[in-house]
C-alpha cells in the first residue's frame, strides 16, 4: 500500500509539474529575459481561466480551443501593456520599485474585476476528458491532469522552437543578454521586448485554460501561484526553458509528496521553501550560468 501511495503521489507530482512549467514560462520570459518583475502574471492566468470558462459555458468550446482563440488577443494586449509600462516607468525612471508597484496594483485590478463579473463562487468547465482516468495496475492517471501536462509541455516546446529558430525569438534571447549588440545588427530592443512581453501574457492565458481543466476556479486563487511561478523561474536558472520544465517537475513532486505525507495545508509552503533554499545555495539556479 505504501508503494502504491508513493507511486501515485510521484505520478501526480510529475503531471502537476508539466502544468507548473506552463504557469512559469511567462515569468521566465518577463522576469528572466526582460528583467520585468510582473507580479500580476497570476492574475492573467486567472483571466485566461475565466475566459476559457466563459467560452466553454456560452459557446461550448473545449477549454484548449478556447485558449487558442484567446491567446492572440492576449498577445496584442500584452504588447500594449508593455508600451504603457515602458513609456511611463522603464523609459522615465531607473527605479524598479515603481514598476513593481504598477504590476502589484494591476494584480488587484484584474482580480477585483473578475470578482465583480463572476462573483466568488467556484466555476468549472465541461469536457470529455474531465472525469475519466487512465488506469494501469495500482496506478491511476486522471485525464484532467494528463491533458494539461501534455499541453503545458507542448507550450514550452513551441516557445523554445520559436526562440531558437526565428529572428524575433533569437532577438529576444539577445536582448536579455546584450541590448547594445542587438542594436548593432539592426534590432530595436524596445520592439523586441514588446513582442516578448506579449508572448508572456499569451502563455499566461494558455496556462489559465489548463488550470480550469484541473480544478474549479475562483478569482482570488491566482495569488497562490505568485510564489510558485517565481520559485520555478529562479530554481530553473531564470532564462532556461529546460530549467523551467525541470524546476516545475521538482516543485510538483515536492508538493505532491508533502500533501500526501504531511498534509495539504503545507503544500503551498513548499514553493517558498524551495525559493529560499535556491537563493541561499545556488542563486543562479539549476541551469543558470
Amino acid at each position: 500500500m505504501s508503494m502504491e501511495l508513493f507511486g501515485n503521489a510521484l505520478l501526480s507530482g510529475l503531471l502537476l509539474g508539466g502544468f507548473y512549467a506552463a504557469v512559469a514560462v511567462g515569468i521566465t520570459i518577463a522576469f528572466g529575459m526582460l528583467d520585468i518583475v510582473n507580479i500580476a502574471h497570476p492574475a492573467f492566468i486567472m483571466l485566461g481561466a475565466f475566459v476559457a470558462y466563459w467560452l466553454n459555458v456560452e459557446y461550448g468550446l473545449d477549454p484548449l480551443l478556447a485558449a487558442l482563440v484567446a491567446a492572440p488577443f492576449a498577445y496584442i494586449a500584452g504588447r500594449g501593456l508593455y508600451r504603457y509600462y515602458h513609456g511611463v516607468f522603464e523609459r522615465r525612471s531607473e527605479d524598479s520599485l515603481q514598476g513593481l508597484a504598477f504590476f502589484f496594483g494591476l494584480l488587484f485590478v484584474v482580480e477585483v474585476s473578475l470578482l465583480l463579473v463572476f462573483g466568488v463562487d467556484y466555476r468549472f468547465v465541461s469536457a470529455p476528458y474531465i472525469g475519466p482516468s487512465l488506469t494501469f495496475g495500482d496506478y491511476s492517471v486522471p485525464y484532467r491532469m494528463l491533458v494539461p501536462f501534455l499541453a503545458g509541455l507542448g507550450v514550452v516546446a513551441l516557445i523554445a522552437l520559436y526562440l531558437g529558430r526565428t529572428f524575433t525569438g533569437r532577438a529576444i534571447l539577445a536582448v536579455s543578454q546584450d541590448p547594445g549588440a542587438l542594436r548593432l545588427v539592426g534590432g530595436n530592443p524596445v520592439k523586441i521586448k514588446e513582442a516578448a512581453f506579449g508572448l508572456s501574457i499569451a502563455t499566461a492565458m494558455l496556462a489559465g485554460a489548463l488550470l480550469v481543466i484541473i480544478q474549479p476556479i475562483e478569482p482570488s486563487m491566482g495569488r497562490e501561484f505568485i510564489g510558485r511561478a517565481f520559485a520555478i523561474c529562479v530554481l530553473g536558472g531564470m532564462t532556461s526553458l529546460l530549467g523551467t520544465v525541470v524546476a516545475g517537475a521538482i516543485l510538483g513532486v515536492a508538493e505532491a509528496m508533502t500533501t500526501t505525507y504531511v498534509g495539504a495545508a503545507w503544500g503551498p509552503a513548499v514553493s517558498f521553501g524551495l525559493l529560499l533554499i535556491t537563493l541561499a545555495v545556488r542563486p543562479s539556479g539549476i541551469f543558470g550560468r
